[in-house]
């Protein structure tokens, strides 16, 4: 049998389309369904790899996760990775499809790929029960219709049940409540079965009347009003997640002395950052402090810079040398601690050549803080990867725990050049090819490693934070925290707050069935 579908569209993107499918799935699974996410299209730097080693839209592998099963190329089929204002990397089922530019992948590459839509599609729909579908931006884009195969297309190809999601948070909500039901065709807007008000925070009863006014408007029930949940401890689909460019990320730091003070880490907000939930767990220890830093002077008095991901590594490296953070960065080496993952390793190494024009016409010299060359080529190297540090030590202290995890995405292979020394031996995959990742200086400072998610792994993070704490003579940490169990306690307040807040009988008719009120799991088997 196929399985049902129920759709999430919101009135513009950030509106929390990603954590309430989430949210559903978790619900569903709670139940005891099989229910499997679905984003035909996804535009994010965010990314994650399947088991396969196929990368997916990092939003789609924590809807995954919510489900209670393994992530599926099928889940996103289309990834775009913006490249620029004006073109995207396209991932097709998890490889390299072409770079395009935004015209030319919308007006004639959209309907090309519409089959692999469709079937991977339908391959979820045969094995699943449910399939909660996402929505990208505003189902409203009238300028791009002709061609969606993300929103209202992607709906009636399901033949799914809609709700429409309004974020009360960055106001007017009910005029774009109104003007997005107002936008849709006649047909369209029949498959709309209701709304939802997101992240609201304040006294319902001030919101009631409106509620019944647009009620009235659009002739769609509110299906319910979802608070604002701070601290929810689930990735952010996109940088629109991240703080400000102009956000202090708090007050400025100041000298400590006070052993027990927090370890300063700050990371380098790269124009083309990618992947910035690998810094979640770390953003979410209780004695770390952790800023996105858009400028320099946010840099002073930090502990340890990090360099991250990046989709164009050689137009980082620049930016970062135009804003001076290539002179802090190499007076900070001298007595303080460096972190460069995946491009942020490239970054940190001797050259960069890019015979390919895969990402930038040229070759251009690194920062020469590791003893590593990178070449960039066509072929993406996607995988999940295990393995050991190499050394004994990190900072020049005694590790206690040398196995690390993470995931790899990046173009380019990486050279030891003389006096290079490895960070880890790693097999991609369980009993997979071994090899080397990643290069330590040779004072101990300096390290860089391809691997993302390298710091989800509570053993390597407590192990990483205890070194660096040791490094600058700061006293251990009072507490560190199990950031697996985090997630799971987060996506079940966040399914728990949902299940309170919205009419679950009438989300569940919309899938063919009953809602039992009494079912409730802790997590999905």
């Amino acid at each position: 049998m196929r399985a049902r579908a129920i759709m999430v569209l919101g009135t513009s993107s950030h509106v929390g389309k990603s954590l309430l499918t989430a949210a559903l799935c978790r619900i569903f699974a709670q139940q005891g369904y099989r229910v499997a996410p679905f984003k035909s299209q996804n535009m994010s730097l965010n990314s994650a790899v399947t088991p396969e080693g196929l990368e997916i839209g990092r939003a789609q592998a924590l809807q995954a996760e919510a489900a209670g099963i393994l992530p599926s190329v099928h889940m996103n089929p289309i990834l775009l990775k913006p490249s620029g204002d004006m073109s995207s990397q396209v991932i097709v089922r998890g490889k390299i499809w072409g770079k395009l530019t935004a015209s030319d992948y919308h007006l004639r590459r959209v309907e090309e790929l519409l089959p692999i839509v469709r079937d991977s599609y339908e391959t979820l729909a045969a094995q699943n029960d449910i399939i909660i579908l996402e929505g990208a931006g505003s189902p409203a884009e009238i300028n791009l219709k002709e061609h969606d195969i993300v929103n209202m297309r992607m709906a009636e190809l399901a033949d799914a049940t809609c709700i429409l999601v309004g974020d009360i948070d960055r106001g007017g909500v009910f005029a774009s409540l109104f003007g997005t039901i107002e936008l849709l065709d006649p047909q369209e807007q029949d498959r709309i079965g209701g709304f939802l008000i997101n992240k609201f925070r304040g006294d319902v009863s001030l919101l009631t009347p409106g509620i019944r006014m647009i009620e009235d408007r659009i002739g769609k029930p509110c299906l319910g009003i979802v608070p604002y949940l701070p601290h929810l401890m689930i990735d952010e689909e996109d940088s629109l997640g991240l703080p400000p460019i102009h956000s202090d990320n708090g007050d400025p730091w100041t000298p400590s002395a006070e052993p027990t003070r927090p370890l300063r880490i700050a990371v380098i907000a790269l124009p083309s950052f990618s992947n910035f939930t690998d810094f979640d767990a770390l953003r979410a220890e209780p004695f770390v402090s952790l800023r996105f830093c858009h400028v320099k002077e946010q840099l002073v008095h930090a502990d340890i810079l990090i360099v991250p991901g990046s989709k164009q590594t050689a137009d980082d490296l620049i930016w970062m040398r135009s804003n001076c953070f290539d002179r802090i960065l190499i007076e900070h080496a001298r007595e303080g601690l460096v972190v460069g993952i995946c491009g942020g390793m490239q970054i940190l190494g001797k050259d960069i050549v890019d015979p390919h024009d895969i990402e930038h016409a040229m070759s251009i010299d690194g920062l020469g803080l590791l003893a590593i060359h990178t070449t960039m080529h066509p072929q993406k190297i996607t995988r999940i990867s295990y393995g050991t540090l190499i050394a004994a030590t990190l900072f020049g202290q005694l590790t206690s725990s040398p196995a690390i995890s993470g995931y790899e995405i990046h173009i380019g292979t990486t050279r030891y050049l003389e006096g290079a020394k490895p960070f880890a031996r790693l097999e991609a995959g369980f009993g997979g090819e071994s090899l080397l990742d990643g290069c330590i200086s040779p004072d101990g400072h300096i390290f860089g490693s391809y691997l993302h998610g390298l710091f989800d792994d509570d053993a390597f993070r407590h192990t990483f934070l205890a070194a660096a704490r040791g490094f600058y003579y700061l006293a251990p940490a009072a507490h560190m925290d199990n950031w697996q169990q985090k997630r799971e306690e987060s996506l079940n307040r966040l399914a728990d707050t949902v299940r309170s807040s919205l009419d679950m009988s009438t989300l569940f008719s919309w899938a063919g069935i009953a809602y039992d009120t009494q079912s409730r799991e802790e997590s999905p088997q």
